[in-house]
């Protein structure tokens, strides 16, 4: 309870709206009393000669409410406009209570997405490799909007029932004290029920949350590789994955309704129980008029309804609470990478990059050992080595997406950690391999929030050899992408996101097989284009055909996370086998395509 109220109030800013949901629901409560008060006067009124005697202090209550509303002289017109005027107050309180808790579940579900993404932006690249995208993206919509709701329930459970139950209480032993004992019969034969359901709802919720996130996860696996379950033909296997775990949220959802709809039932067979049990002995042991024991149990119902809803609302409430330790169990992770407190902000990059004995280990294996370089400014600096080597790692160290494990990356004289990480990351431009396009216009992915002239769009597009099919596009740098960019072939995505890195006109431009996926011609442009930015943008660049990387300043081999060479090409050629086999094999491959 405690993690669900952190959830929707640690902020602060949703007291004023929860004062607002008290004060409207503690007037639904008066105008529930005074409406059924205005109709026992009405009961009353219509027997004037039948009394009550000692024994009926209901009747004499409700003639001190008709003596000081001069109903003595019983006109029909009076009490008909106090009951208009009863029930436009109810209604008017009524819309208030549902409009204010409605309004505050809405900002609270607001407040927890906008917190949720804020915080899992600054996580480190290892969160997002323990959690998948259908766990994250259930959380951050299900649960925020399931905590959103839980506390419409316990504003409900824990504002309204006690005000309603304590003033009815109160009338009721006003008007009867005896009768009013049987209501401590009832309670415990309904609290006990009440508080096994809870327990069993809340560790079922529990279990079908994490059910949820798996199903998905399978939904979300399908959708993004639809093309390799076509072409494996494999969507028996993909429909029997989603079958069984479609019907593990079957079955769960049906245990989760049993619970949910075992509560009424049995309330309701308390409370009417106690009713009966009320007009049993208000009838003919303690010889009350049948019109004043209508008003009695009357109130009876309204104290034993919202204790009656609370099994229900408790059932969402428990829900939210499970909804809110998932969301914690996120918001609590700590970012593995910070800023230390005397960061600087690194303007520019004027000297050089330095790796200083670096080792890097992912989990338990060791991906990089003791590797030592060095990059000058304006200097382009190829990496290369067979798949799994720790290429594309050492790519990724240098804007600190990870830390190293031992050793040091050293820029301009100062670690890496002695600069924050936006002024750091400034300075690089990243292609990645398979660079990710978002569902926007060319021209947004390009910019992607830079402001920047139309020039300064086409001349990088241009640079980036994009502009040539941008441009016979309908709608041009307006067209609009699908997801991933999946209207677009590969090799122009590659491009767009080329023409992306250009014109953010960093210091250092890193390309991690850039042009994988770009035929020989365009292939070809881009190495040119690259080979101009030569002096002008230190370059660091993993390349899978040897052929695009002959321009280099200096070459760096790497074998099972070692390096094993350095130097030019001719250089290796002489001095590193492992670099003239592969070169060679590289060079096979290229004859080989210009065969074909």
């Amino acid at each position: 309870m405690k993690m669900l109220l952190k959830a929707a109030f640690s902020s602060g800013k949703h007291y004023k709206w929860l004062i607002y949901s008290f004060f409207a629901l503690f007037a639904v409560t008066i105008a529930n009393q005074l409406e059924l008060l205005t109709l026992g006067v009405i009961i009353n009124s219509a027997s004037p000669t039948v009394s009550g005697g000692i024994n009926d202090p209901i009747h004499l209550f409700l003639d001190k409410i008709k003596a000081y509303f001069v109903f003595s002289d019983y006109k029909l017109q009076k009490v008909a406009i106090a009951l208009i005027f009863v029930a436009l107050f109810k209604a008017t309180s009524l819309f208030f209570s549902r409009y204010t808790t409605r309004i505050l579940a809405i900002k609270i579900s607001r407040d927890l997405r906008q917190k949720y993404f804020e915080h899992i932006q600054h996580l480190s690249m290892t969160f997002y490799q323990k959690y998948n995208i259908g766990a994250l993206s259930t959380r951050v919509v299900g649960d925020a909007s399931q905590i959103a709701l839980s506390i419409n329930s316990w504003i409900t459970n824990y504002l309204q029932t006690p005000i309603t139950v304590l003033s009815t209480l109160f009338f009721c032993f006003y008007l009867s004290w005896q009768l009013s004992l049987i209501i401590f019969v009832g309670v415990p034969l309904i609290v006990f029920p009440v508080r096994l359901i809870t327990r069993r709802v809340k560790k079922i919720t529990r279990t079908l949350q994490k059910n949820q996130e798996k199903f998905a996860s399978v939904l979300i696996d399908f959708l993004a590789g639809i093309q390799t379950v076509k072409i494996f033909s494999m969507e028996n296997y993909t429909c029997k994955k989603y079958r069984e775990q479609n019907d593990d949220m079957e079955f769960l959802e049906k245990k989760t309704s049993r619970y949910d709809l075992l509560t009424r039932p049995i309330l309701h067979f308390v409370t009417t129980f106690c009713l009966v049990v009320i007009l049993f002995i208000g009838l003919y042991l303690m010889k009350i008029e049948l019109p004043e024991l209508v008003v009695f149990c009357g109130l009876l119902h309204l104290f034993y309804e919202p204790i009656r809803k609370f099994a229900d609302e408790n059932a969402c409430v428990q829900r939210g609470v499970v909804a809110a330790e998932r969301l914690f169990e996120v918001l609590h992770i700590q970012p593995e990478i910070i800023d230390e407190k005397d960061a600087i902000e690194i303007q520019s990059f004027n000297h050089e990059i330095v790796f200083n004995d670096v080792f890097f280990k992912y989990e338990k294996e060791w991906v990089l050992k003791g590797v030592s370089f060095s990059v000058k400014k304006g200097e382009s600096v190829a990496i290369v080595g067979a798949t799994g080597s720790g290429k594309s790692t050492i790519l990724q160290l240098i804007p600190r997406l990870y830390e190293v494990s031992k050793g040091q990356i050293v820029i301009d004289g100062k670690p890496l950690q002695k600069y924050t990480q936006k002024s750091l990351r400034s300075l690089i431009s990243y292609v990645p391999q398979k660079p990710f396009l978002f569902n926007d216009t060319i021209k947004d992915n390009i910019v992607y929030g830079k402001q920047v002239s139309e020039k300064e769009l086409i001349e990088a597009s241009i640079k980036a050899h994009a502009h040539e099919f941008i441009d016979e596009l309908p709608l041009k740098y307006e067209t609009h992408l699908a997801d991933m960019g999946k209207n677009l072939s590969g090799g122009q995505q590659q491009r767009i996101a080329v023409a992306r890195a250009l014109l953010k006109k960093s210091n250092i431009l890193i390309l991690d097989e850039a042009t994988s996926s770009l035929d020989a011609v365009s292939e070809q442009k881009i190495k040119n284009a690259i080979r101009g930015l030569q002096g002008e943008m230190t370059q660091i660049i993993v390349a899978h055909r040897l052929s695009t990387i002959e321009h280099v300043d200096k070459i760096i081999f790497i074998e099972k996370g070692i390096k094993i060479g350095e130097g030019s090409k001719d250089e290796l050629l002489k001095n590193c086998s492992a670099f003239k086999a592969m070169w060679e094999a590289s060079s096979l491959d290229m004859l080989e395509e210009v065969s074909v």
